[in-house]
């Protein structure tokens, strides 16, 4: 299949019962899917959501000044927060700046362009998924871009919206029974989450989102806690009584915007029982609407001569 329109009408036409497809394809075409009399039954657990880095060094190890390439806007706004002084730019852009020729769009092509600058010492490092590393069998060093610093207070990085999502689509009234052989729950919950959270968003705004959504288990959450002496984590653990809660599934929702110089993020993390998570994420998603609209406005003035204050950060970047 080509893409989306044709999956689409393939499932219309009779021809196929279900299709599974990236969830990045489905944004924003909800209403063209539910018109051809189809939804989404079922998604897949992200497997590999997190990017990496092709690189000798570490972030904090990149020396001053360092050229690297990333090609989507939330990922280069992430590296500038971990690491200042770093030079992070699009391929495009820095195809212009060095006078070369535009780079392919083909993500397979785009990755062997960049390992090309990289292994010829012109750029220092890039980022790319672990799936056409693998594919590519990539010999470099590879430093992985997880959402956990190992130190608290460290760098971290969100994933990309529905990073390596996979829905399942088919025609309403589809056995659940078929379903349920296929989708998993975490990738139901995951899929569930970001539909309402981010499905409205613009192709402008969905750039600069980040967002992580999966299960977490008491006793990791707890080990997690002692780990960073984060009281609030383990007493989310815990009911009213001190007892460990016995719903063992909690249901991690990570939000975050990031300014374009890297200096400031506005987030929202909620930690909820798997049986409260929907109910959850609305509230959640009013509150982040709140947020967001109050952080994006301009300062106002406590007294008339005091000095226009910029707004914390700019969604127009």
């Amino acid at each position: 299949m080509d893409g989306f329109s044709e999956a689409l009408e393939l499932l219309e036409e009779g021809e196929l019962d279900m299709v599974a497809l990236p969830a990045t394809m489905l944004h924003g075409k909800q209403a063209e899917m539910l018109a051809a009399g189809c939804e989404v039954v079922g998604a897949r657990t992200p497997r590999r959501p997190n990017l990496i880095l092709v690189s000798e060094n570490k972030i904090t190890y990149q020396p001053k000044s360092a050229f690297i390439l990333a090609e989507h806007k939330n990922v280069r706004r992430q590296l500038r927060r971990a690491r200042r002084g770093l030079r992070v730019l699009g391929p495009v852009a820095y195809a212009a700046i060095s006078e070369l020729d535009i780079p392919p769009s083909d993500p397979l092509l785009l990755t062997e362009w960049m390992e090309d600058l990289r292994q010829n010492g012109e750029i220092d490092g890039y980022i790319t998924s672990r799936a056409i590393y693998d594919e590519l069998e990539i010999g470099g060093r590879r430093h992985a871009l997880l959402p956990d610093p190992k130190d608290r207070g460290g760098a971290h990085f969100l994933p990309l919206p529905y990073a390596d999502l996979v829905i399942l689509m088919a025609r309403r009234r589809f056995p659940n029974s078929i379903t349920e052989q296929i989708a998993e729950p975490e990738g139901n919950t995951s899929w569930w989450v970001q539909d309402q959270l981010i499905s409205g968003l613009s192709e402008d705004m969905l750039e600069r989102t980040a967002v992580l959504v999966r299960h977490r288990h008491v006793r990791s959450l707890m080990k997690q806690a002692e780990e960073h002496k984060d009281i609030a984590l383990e007493q989310s653990c815990h009911d009213t009584e001190g007892e460990v809660l016995d719903d063992d599934v909690h249901v991690e929702i990570r939000l975050e915007v990031v300014s374009k110089d890297g200096h400031r993020s506005l987030g929202l993390d909620r930690l909820i029982g798997h049986a409260e998570y929907q109910y959850a994420t609305i509230s959640m998603l009013r509150d982040w609407e709140v947020l967001v609209r109050e952080a994006s406005r301009p300062v106002p003035k406590d007294f008339y001569t005091d000095i226009e204050a910029p707004v914390y950060i700019d969604l127009d970047e």
